[in-house]
Order: C-alpha cells, then sequence, then structure tokens
C-alpha cells in the first residue's frame, strides 16, 4: 500500500468513527465535546443540561429558517412600498394603530436604554402587523402574490408557528413538517 492508499485510508477511518461517535451522542444524549465551537458561550453555555443545549441544537435550524423568511419578508414590503409610494412610504402607507404600536415599542426599547435595533420601523412591528401592511396596500402587492386570501391564510400559519420559535419551545414533528410546508406555501405564492 502506498502512502496516498494510507492516507486516503486513514480518512474513512476517522470519518467512520466520527460517525459512530455522532451515534454515541446522540443516543445516550452525551457531549463529548470533540468540536470546539467559537461560536457557542463557553461561560455560560457548557452550564446548561445536556437535554435543553440538544434542543436547542435541533431548534436552530428552524429559528435559522424563520430569522432568513421574515427578514425578507420585511425587505419585500418596505423595497415595495418604497417603489411604489416613495421614500415617505411609512406615512403613508402603514395603518395608524402599526405606526402607534411601532412608536411605543421604540420608546419602550428607548426607556429601557438598549440600543437601537434599528433605523427602520418596519423592524419594529410584530409579524402579524406584516400581513396587515401588506393587506391595506394589497394593490401594491397583487403583482407579487396570486391571492390575497391565500397571502392570509399563509402568513396566519407562518405566525402561528413562529411562537414556539421566538420563544424557546422546541417544535412537535408535526409542526416541523407544517414549518416547511409553510415556506414552501410562500414561495409558491410569489411565484
Amino acid at each position: 500500500m502506498n502512502s496516498e492508499e494510507r492516507i486516503k485510508l486513514f480518512g474513512m477511518s476517522h470519518a467512520l468513527v466520527e460517525r459512530d461517535l455522532d451515534k454515541v451522542e446522540k443516543e445516550l444524549h452525551l457531549d463529548l465535546q470533540r468540536s470546539q465551537s467559537d461560536d457557542k458561550d463557553e461561560d455560560y453555555y457548557p452550564q446548561f443540561d445536556m437535554t435543553s443545549r440538544a434542543e436547542a441544537a435541533q431548534m436552530a435550524k428552524h429559528y435559522e429558517l424563520f430569522y432568513c423568511l421574515e427578514r425578507s419578508i420585511r425587505l419585500l414590503i418596505a423595497d415595495t412600498l418604497k417603489s411604489q409610494n416613495g421614500e415617505k412610504w411609512w406615512d403613508t402607507s402603514v395603518p395608524q394603530i402599526v405606526k402607534d404600536n411601532v412608536k411605543t415599542n421604540i420608546q419602550k426599547e428607548t426607556d429601557a436604554g438598549m440600543t437601537p435595533r434599528s433605523d427602520a420601523e418596519i423592524d419594529y412591528t410584530t409579524f402579524g402587523e406584516l400581513g396587515e401592511i401588506v393587506r391595506s396596500n394589497w394593490g401594491n402587492f397583487d403583482a407579487i402574490f396570486s391571492s390575497e386570501k391565500a397571502f392570509t391564510k399563509i402568513m396566519t400559519s407562518l405566525n402561528m408557528l413562529r411562537g414556539p420559535i421566538a420563544h424557546c419551545c422546541p417544535l412537535a414533528e408535526d409542526e416541523i413538517v407544517r414549518l416547511r410546508l409553510a415556506v414552501a406555501d410562500w414561495f409558491r405564492l410569489m411565484g
């Protein structure tokens, strides 16, 4: 056996051992700390129990998916209304109740001494309020979305699924499937 074959054999053996160790960690709910990730808080994270850490690892992918989806929805709304209604789109296109709630949210964070989360008012809206903005400006979005009724149904479904993700509760298997279907429905709605 030449040295290239030995290196390949070593690499394959290493991969098999890693896979087997992954199985052991999962089955026994262990963390053998084989990988040192720079993105975890090493002062506090190790103090949490393995069940919470395993749930967090599973939920992270759902959070990332929803984060990207929600950010893209906010951007779509802002870009669409700005292009159709000009720079003052927030003042002219957003329902007063949403603007009032945003003003309250900004003030609460200011009063708490927090760093502002954004310069854009839309970033202070709730997910449900995003749907209200679109519905109250449907004429600006009817070329993007195929049906207002479907838009409302999908946004309602996404908002319900957002709850456990945003409030640190694990998603049941059925809800994971429902989340994937709702995201697929969202993209189909735009197609």
